[in-house]
């Protein structure tokens, strides 16, 4: 009797060790994968599925703010590792991986005790050439009124969350030609320009005066419907080529965490449109239009742009405006806003005036400091001297001057010291040729030798480099408004 139950219980300790060997076979190869697959199918073929698609665009090809949010969420999961194909992009550090839903692959939550999935289902467009996208979430039909509705509110909590964390990915988009509608007419990139409000080269009190204003817009949804407003800020950034105007629009995207839509007017087709692209934005966004007087001045001296001046203003104060421009900021760029027609600028359209001048010498402390860790030298007061005389040099000028000799600060200084002298020297000499050419040829002007001798000068200035560093924009601003 003895015998037998030591047999027994030796026969069930045999069979332990070989269920552990074949638990633990299963675990280390693809057979347990190939379980759980076969359990869901089972479980797929006894279950009645309801599915529910979220499209990227609506029917009139405008964008699903909700696909958006579904993504972000989706790209969030943590069973995404588990998905047969699943694309790796480099994070904003240089450490960090993102992953994103392949095409047409399957992710699977849970949520309340319930299995999900979602499929980023893609498919070709009636022309053959756009894709339709669309994801695609399957439910239990017995799961459905018990869930849905939460784990829809569940979705709009976490992207939010997401889209309001400090490490939220900018992005900017670029408007297409509109042949391409089916498929939308943005296409985007990772936003990744370096500028930012802390490195750009401005007056102290200048600079708090704009993060002000950019905070409080943060906080002004509730004041902005009480007044029955658009929660929109609008801003014109106006100086010289140089002096850092796209390098702010960075640094005020930063800022705010906001994605950037860079409208081209020239790939425009015609008014409505325009109105299309702005209905296609999202919120949390800077809408930019640069070089704004370059459009305006081809426009009058021909018919090429189909834009015309009420379709702009529409846009920046239409009614289309007023119905999708809910907390976004509207930027436009121009050189001069001397021509521009009144209608653009007044108050409601344009906001905010802030003017981008050329390089002072507070300015050219500010750069001495970002670029040279130079807080004070003994060629300051020289370098006072002929700012003060009228020099004209840009920040982009001197930036770059100082980048090619930042290994002699002592260099570096005097190179912008002749560069500033040379500058004057040939704007004068530019003046007094225009005053002599207009009096004996009838106005014509030519500052073409002045301008050739200057860039001689920058070519001998980059020659001295050790190394060779494409130009940075900097700023020096007044704000208006």
């Amino acid at each position: 009797m003895f015998s037998m139950i030591t047999r027994f219980f030796l026969f069930l300790v045999l069979v332990g060790c070989v269920f552990l060997l074949v638990r633990l076979f299963l675990y280390r190869t693809a057979l347990i994968y190939v379980f759980n697959n076969w359990v869901h199918w089972v479980e797929d073929r006894v279950h009645v599925h309801q599915s529910f698609k979220v499209p990227e665009l609506n029917d009139n090809f405008q964008e699903n703010q909700f696909y958006d949010k579904v993504l972000t969420y989706v790209n969030s999961l943590t069973s995404m590792e588990d998905s047969d194909f699943t694309n790796l992009f480099a994070g904003k550090k240089s450490n960090d991986i993102v992953l994103c839903l392949d095409d047409n692959q399957t992710v699977h939550d849970e949520f309340l005790g319930a299995r999900v999935s979602w499929t980023n289902a893609v498919e070709k467009g009636d022309n053959g050439k756009s894709l339709i996208r669309n994801l695609i979430l399957r439910v239990k039909k017995k799961d459905k009124r018990r869930i849905l509705r939460p784990y829809l509110q569940h979705i709009h909590t976490v992207s939010d969350e997401i889209e309001l964390s400090p490490q939220r990915d900018v992005k900017l988009y670029m408007n297409t030609e509109k042949s391409h509608v089916c498929d939308g007419r943005w296409r985007s990139v990772p936003f990744t320009h370096p500028s930012t409000l802390e490195t750009i080269a401005m007056d102290s009190d200048l600079k708090n005066r704009v993060k002000s204003d950019l905070e409080s817009f943060l906080r002004s949804k509730q004041y902005y419907h009480r007044l029955g407003r658009v929660w929109k800020r609008s801003y014109l950034l106006y100086g010289p080529s140089g002096t850092g105007k796209s390098s702010f629009v960075a640094a005020m995207a930063k800022f705010l965490s906001y994605d950037v839509y860079d409208v081209d007017l020239f790939r425009v087709s015609d008014d409505s449109d325009l109105k299309m692209l702005l209905l296609q934005t999202t919120s949390k966004s800077i809408i930019v239009i640069e070089d704004l007087d370059r459009f305006m001045a081809e426009k009058n001296s021909s018919s090429s742009t189909a834009v015309s001046l009420s379709g702009l203003l529409n846009f920046m104060d239409g009614i289309v405006n007023s119905c999708c421009s809910d907390e976004k900021v509207m930027v436009f760029t121009m050189n001069n806003k001397e021509r521009i027609d009144s209608a653009i600028l007044r108050p409601g359209r344009i906001d905010v005036h802030i003017h981008f001048p050329l390089c002072d010498f507070s300015s050219f402390k500010s750069l001495a400091n970002s670029y040279l860790g130079l807080k004070d030298h003994k060629l300051f007061p020289q370098v006072e001297e002929v700012f003060q005389s009228g020099a004209t040099l840009s920040p982009a000028e001197v930036g770059e001057i100082m980048i090619a000799n930042r290994s002699s600060p002592s260099r570096a200084l005097k190179s912008v010291i002749t560069a500033a002298k040379v500058g004057q020297r040939l704007s004068e000499s530019s003046r007094f040729s225009a005053d002599l050419s207009s009096e004996t040829s009838g106005g014509f002007k030519d500052s073409s030798p002045p301008v050739r001798e200057l860039r001689k000068l920058y070519g001998l200035l980059k020659l001295k480099s050790t190394s060779k560093i494409g130009p940075s924009d900097h700023e020096s601003t007044q704000f208006q408004g």
